[in-house]
């Protein structure tokens, strides 16, 4: 089924008849095997019996109600397709909407200013009328380098734009232009010296740590930046700085350039800010007190144009009278460069920034990710039928009111007694800002669409060292957590403010923590009880064995299917499950550990921001498709143990087996899953024993991982010992002619009942 309109069509995709016929049959095969567990568990038994089948049904419910809200996902998923040309012929560009872009930065050592400013060229540079274009950069970090990094590219502009429209250039992220060509005609060779000279002052500006009055051009901006002396980044006034004003400003060519404004909203040690929702809400309301856009593009420090058209792909929709009235956002993919091969990290994330949003769109919009989103300035006011857009000023940019207003909503007592945050503009009360906003707009009754063009309109970093990217993990993690576990849980505030469906699509998100439960039981369990030969899952003769055999490759089958529809490959296919593994049982462990500390009140680590910085070792490890462990992480820990147990259980299981009399038969499934699991860790068997580079698993944390897994192996021997101790009992004591099972022993045994009593008897 497909509906076209005058500027962009929908076609719902072909594989819904197929995903629905699945989820029928699947979700037999998940109650079969269900009412299969729960029967061993009522079945008499021993406490040992008892504590195995626990968590594994515990493991399988988690599994079952991942898998339902998953569904939801796969209703009605739909692809988009926008006609910008038509939309140019149709509409003048005078008649365009004025667009507020938000870029946020928070850290210059971690963030540097030169690529956040790079950001900010490539919009200004959009094939859009710049006199309707204004870009707010929220400085979090209150850095005078940031400042002064914005200064310079502000007057790199009045270049950069006209050569960037006359040559037709597409890539309009000088940092990335520069960097991907090579040679050109003067003209670009001239400009790429201005850039370089630019970047080298804002570099040792940034090394020093001040500006210097060596590296300003006037008088006037040294006074500018006297204000800075002395004060911290967390406590200090609100500062905004006008550096291109519309109405006065032009470029080499005569043409207005685009308004920039700095700002820095006030921090105070006892107010809070709300991280980068906070930073937001302060951009959204300078902004309407000047220049007041009816759009908002909200971009990622590090999340450059890489189509200067993608204004009018989402003009699209805002322009169509038919959506319009209701549409909160369009969201754009995030997509990233510099990704490795086979993308080791999973850092595309494609579930999330693809497949997921496609299945959300055909059911009411995807949610917001962050960056890459237009909006409408409307529904960050209110619901759709209680908002008006508010007119804005008509004063000067730079003018003494404009500006005494804009530094009184950028005050931190501006927000205490109103709705901003709870029921106006982005949302606090997560880590997950993003996801919370778009959460309860799509609940105020908003929509929202997925806008993916054949050309990725931005492009972005994603974080290139292991250990980054399971902290960014944790931390999305206890922010889904924070919107689960609060009063407006999408499995009921969800399903009942927007639909059943829509509640479900939420829920699976905002539950990704839990995934931690049945990757760490199916990750050791199985495994411990394959070394001591004690059998968890049905013989292959066995017709149950067929059952758990249809739900494990339907469910990476249906996976992969789904991720080579979305343009993926084998390779980074293999990369996203063993990463989800790898996650499972490190970013969304700790998370829900340190949401369920920070319910009690115990003091948990807060925002951090992700690193756009990489060593050059680390890059070409990275490059070179290997692991980085290179730094001493309690995750590396977790990691090492559960390879070590796999890799241990599958050589002592197949040592078993081979002894025992129908011991593949018996112990196949176990075997399975010991070496599947055991060839998803084969990058950390590297890192732990036959890489000696900077990216080698630290000493400290291999012995670890060693001394963990002895401890539990340890342990678990005092089941076969108790069992042997017990059997002599029996063949001293001779039992007439009762064949005693040595398995049910050990099963006996192992249940903790007391052997002083046995003995005594």
């Amino acid at each position: 089924m497909a509906t076209h309109t005058a500027f962009h069509s929908l076609q719902v995709s072909r594989l819904v008849p197929f995903n629905r016929a699945h989820a029928l049959l699947y979700s037999v095969a998940v109650l079969a095997a269900l009412h299969r567990r729960l029967d061993a568990l009522l079945a008499p038994a021993t406490l040992l019996s008892i504590s195995v089948s626990l968590p594994i049904l515990l493991a399988d419910l988690v599994l079952a109600f991942m898998w339902l809200t998953d569904q939801a996902l796969r209703w009605r998923p739909v692809r988009r397709r926008e006609f910008p040309d038509r939309l140019a012929l149709s509409v003048d560009p005078k008649d365009f909407p004025a667009i507020d872009v938000f870029i946020c930065t928070a850290d210059p050592h971690r963030e540097p200013p030169m690529s956040v400013a790079s950001t900010a060229l490539s919009v200004m540079a959009f094939d859009y009328p710049t006199d309707r274009i204004s870009i707010y950069v929220s400085d979090d970090g209150g850095s005078e380098v940031t400042l002064f990094a914005f200064m310079e590219a502000s007057r790199f502009a009045r270049y950069w734009l006209p050569f960037c429209k006359e040559n037709g250039i597409v890539v309009r992220s000088p940092e990335v232009y520069f960097r991907s060509s090579n040679g050109g005609d003067s003209e670009k060779m001239k400009l790429q010296m201005m850039y370089q000279t630019m970047k080298e002052k804002v570099e040792t500006a940034l090394e020093r740590g001040y500006v210097g009055n060596d590296l300003v051009s006037s008088q006037e901006e040294a006074e500018v930046f006297k204000r800075w002396k002395g004060l911290p980044s967390h406590d200090h006034p609100s500062m905004i700085q006008v550096l291109l004003d519309t109405s006065k400003d032009t470029d080499i060519m005569g043409n207005a350039l685009p308004n920039v404004i700095y700002v820095s909203r006030e921090k105070r040690p006892t107010s809070p800010h709300h991280f980068k929702a906070g930073a937001l809400n302060v951009l959204t309301r300078v902004s309407s007190t000047m220049s007041n856009g009816p759009m908002i593009l909200t971009l990622d420090c590090d999340t450059y144009s890489n189509d200067p058209r993608s204004p009018l792909h989402a003009l699209c929709y805002f322009l169509d009278p038919a959506v319009s009235p209701d549409l909160a956002f369009v969201q754009f993919p995030q997509i990233f460069q510099g990704l490795n091969k086979n993308d080791i990290y999973a850092c595309e994330v494609k579930r999330l920034y693809t497949i997921n949003p496609r299945g959300k769109d055909g059911l009411g919009g995807p949610n917001y990710v962050g960056t890459a989103c237009y909006f409408s300035r409307r529904s960050l006011q209110g619901t759709p039928s209680s908002t008006s857009l508010a007119p804005g000023a008509n004063d000067p940019l730079s003018s003494e009111s404009v500006l005494r207003k804009a530094h009184e909503v950028a005050s931190c007592t501006y927000e205490p007694g109103t709705k901003w945050g709870s029921s106006i503009g982005f949302r606090y009360g997560s880590l997950s800002e993003d996801y919370h906003t778009g959460y309860h707009l799509h609940c105020e009754g908003w929509k929202s669409v997925f806008c993916y063009p054949s050309r990725p309109a931005f492009l972005g970093d994603a974080p290139k060292n292991l250990n980054d990217v399971l902290s960014q993990r944790k931390r999305w993690c206890v922010g889904l957590f924070e919107v689960a576990f609060s009063r407006c849980c999408p499995l009921t505030f969800g399903t009942m403010k927007a639909s059943l469906l829509v509640g479900l699509c939420y829920a699976h998100e905002a539950f990704w923590g839990s995934w931690c439960i049945p990757i760490t039981i199916y990750g050791l369990l199985p495994q411990l009880a394959l070394i001591y030969g004690i059998p968890l899952f049905p013989k292959v003769s066995d017709p149950w064995f067929y059952l758990y055999a249809y739900l494990f490759f339907t469910t990476y089958g249906q996976d992969l299917l789904e991720f080579l529809a979305a343009d993926g490959t084998m390779g980074r296919w293999w990369s996203d499950q063993r990463m989800w593994m790898i996650i499972g049982l490190t970013s969304y462990l700790f998370g829900t550990v340190q949401f369920v500390l920070k319910k009690f009140g115990i003091s948990a680590q807060g925002f951090n921001v992700t690193s756009k910085v990489m060593e050059d070792e680390q890059s070409k490890r990275y490059e070179k498709g290997a692991f980085d462990f290179g730094v001493g992480s309690p995750f590396f820990v977790v990691l090492g143990m559960v390879a070590t147990v796999n890799l241990s259980s599958l050589v002592v299981g197949i040592a078993r087996a081979a002894t025992m009399e129908g011991g593949f038969d018996e112990l196949f499934v176990q075997l399975f899953l010991s070496a599947f699991v055991t060839a998803n860790c084969w990058p950390i068997y590297e890192a732990m024993f036959l890489r000696s580079d900077g990216g080698k698993l630290p000493g400290n944390v291999t012995v670890i991982s060693l001394v963990s897994f002895t401890a539990t192996d340890i342990s678990s021997s005092t089941i076969e010992e108790n069992a042997a101790w017990f059997h002599n009992q029996v063949a001293i004591l001779d039992i007439g002619e009762q064949r005693i099972d040595e398995r049910m022993i050990v099963l006996e045994m192992a249940g903790l009942q007391d052997l002083s009593e046995r003995k005594a008897t």
